[in-house]
């Protein structure tokens, strides 16, 4: 018979040492410009010995311009020191190029985005979504922005965007460069 004591599996010992070059990488979704409530974060950081507090306040400096928007915030920790950065997703891009004045998401809700963004805003979300795009071709990463704008209710160049996804596929349309 083996002792779990005895074999170091159900040691009351420490955890293991804390090692200061580590990167840990943490993801949360946040209301850009708006402290997030350290209940929700806490068991996100507290885990890795930050202050949900402090965090919060780094998030809303790195999410001031998203302003009203639910963004994902990616939290690169290391040596406990956290830096904050926003990973917009498709749909936060094409809102923000639709530049609609910042809303109070307590009092208004159910927003319809009827805005127009220009085919070169369609293209610039574009390559700044390619990489996490799926897409083989950087025509394909197009029809995907171009699916979100649908999706959000918006029009691209005055038309709508589906009717626009039709034309790239019959080979008509907008010129749409290679990268």
């Amino acid at each position: 018979r083996i002792s779990l004591r005895a074999s170091g599996l159900l040691s009351p010992t420490m955890p293991p040492k804390f090692d200061p070059t580590e990167v840990k990488i943490v993801y949360v979704r946040v209301t850009g410009g708006e402290v997030p409530a350290a209940s929700a974060l806490a068991p996100k950081v507290g885990p890795l010995g930050l202050s949900p507090k402090k965090i919060g306040d780094d998030l809303v400096k790195a999410t001031k311009e998203w302003q009203g928007m639910r963004v994902t915030a990616k939290l690169v920790i290391q040596n406990r020191q956290a830096k904050a950065e926003v990973v917009p997703s498709a749909s936060a891009l094409v809102i923000k190029a639709l530049k609609e004045p910042p809303r109070d998401r307590k009092k208004v809700k159910n927003i319809v985005h009827s805005g127009s963004i220009t085919m070169d805003d369609v293209i610039r979300i574009a390559r700044i979504m390619r990489e996490k795009s799926l897409a083989k071709k950087f025509e394909g990463t197009v029809l995907e922005i171009l699916g979100t704008a649908q999706s959000i209710g918006c029009q691209v160049d005055g038309e709508d965007p589906h009717d626009i996804i039709d034309q790239i596929h019959d080979g008509e349309g907008p010129e749409i460069p290679d990268e």
